[in-house]
Order: structure tokens, then sequence, then C-alpha cells
């Protein structure tokens, strides 16, 4: 009913830049909270920046300063620019969209596949 595609990761160096995209389509009445997590090896799935759909935003303690999520009401797509990354932001990240169905008026959370960021240093 739902897919978000996202793109945009790769290899960087230390002190790089990235910005990952993710876009949701299919039967889709509005989208609340969209946002952005990861997973590193061997560690739980944590969440990284939450956009609501006002545009109020929470970031991740280790990531203020550096990382700045948007999105795009129209596209259904939200953003993340990344800076100043570290060895430490490889991970595999993942978008999170709370959506309400065409088809029913209920929230439901959908995820995207994942897409590597590595950080070398």
């Amino acid at each position: 009913q739902v897919q978000l595609v996202e793109s945009g990761g790769g290899l960087v160096q230390a002190g790089g830049s990235l910005r990952l995209s993710c876009a949701a389509s299919g039967s889709i009445f509005s989208i609340n909270d969209m946002g952005w997590y990861r997973q590193a090896p061997g560690k739980q799935r944590e969440p990284v920046a939450v956009i609501t759909s006002g545009g109020s935003t929470n970031y991740a303690g280790t990531v203020k300063g550096r990382f700045t999520v948007s999105r795009d009401n129209v596209k259904n797509t939200v953003y993340l620019q990344m800076i100043s990354l570290r060895p430490e932001d490889t991970a595999v990240y993942y978008c999170k969209a709370k959506v309400v169905l065409m088809a029913q008026p209920t929230e439901f959370d959908y995820w995207g596949q994942g897409t590597q960021v590595t950080v070398s240093s």
C-alpha cells in the first residue's frame, strides 16, 4: 500500500557530507511524523532525527548540530543532510513515516529498506 524508497547513502571520508532522501508513495491520505533511524553492526536501531508535519524537529544528541532533517510535504519526501561525518556515524540508515491511509483513518508506521552510510577515518 505504501512504499518508502531511500537514496543517497555511500562511502565518505571523515569530515565529509552526505544527503539522504526518502520518498513515500502509495495510498497516502496524509503523513504525520517522518524520521530517520540508524543501526550499526551489533547495535540496536536508534532514532537520529524526526520531523513533524508542521516542521518541528528533534535530534539525537550525537548528531545535533551536524545533521539537519527536512521534508517536502508535496513530494512526501524527507531528507537528512549530514555534515562533519564521523566514523561512528557508520550504519544502515532507515526512514520511517507515520502514514494515514486513503482507505481508513488510521495511522500506520512504514519503513524504508535502508541505505548504507560508511564513514572512513
